[in-house]
């Protein structure tokens, strides 16, 4: 991550290693993963919102198909690409939110000299998710 190399803290920890993906750390044990390069926020964040993405999309699509399940079998004929053409949607959706969303996130906290979690990536995964599921309704003001 070579364009990414300028932005990192220089108070991380001596003999720091970025943890593995996803390090997703229990508080009753004592190793606790944190995140000090803008970086690897920014590939916990994308990975996250990627993986989370293609689990809601391709559910979505996995009720598409259940609702064709009575239908003639030339409606089937096709139906196949559903799946595909739903998980490539999510990850050219994914990606594009995952790295304005990481990268913001990650600034921010470089910023601000903090450090961060690896849970944070993850519930800015969730935020992702729950943001297009938001926006996928029709809001209609009664005003």
């Amino acid at each position: 991550m070579g364009f990414l190399s300028p932005l990192r803290r220089n108070d991380a920890p001596p003999g720091y290693v970025t943890p593995p993906f996803p390090s997703l750390f229990w508080e009753p044990s004592n190793v606790k993963w944190n995140l000090y390069y803008l970086g690897d926020i920014w590939r916990f964040t994308l990975l996250w919102t990627l993986i989370l993405f293609g689990l809601f999309h391709l559910g979505a699509a996995g009720t598409a198909l259940l609702m064709q399940l009575g239908r003639r079998k030339s409606n089937w004929k096709f139906l196949w690409t559903v799946p595909l053409l739903y998980a490539l949607v999510a990850g050219v959706e994914a990606i594009m939110a995952g790295s304005v969303v990481g990268l913001v996130v990650g600034a921010t906290y470089i910023a601000g000299h903090f450090t961060m979690s690896t849970w944070i990536p993850f519930v800015w995964g969730w935020v992702n998710v729950l943001v297009l599921i938001v926006s996928s309704f029709r809001i209609s003001g009664g005003l």
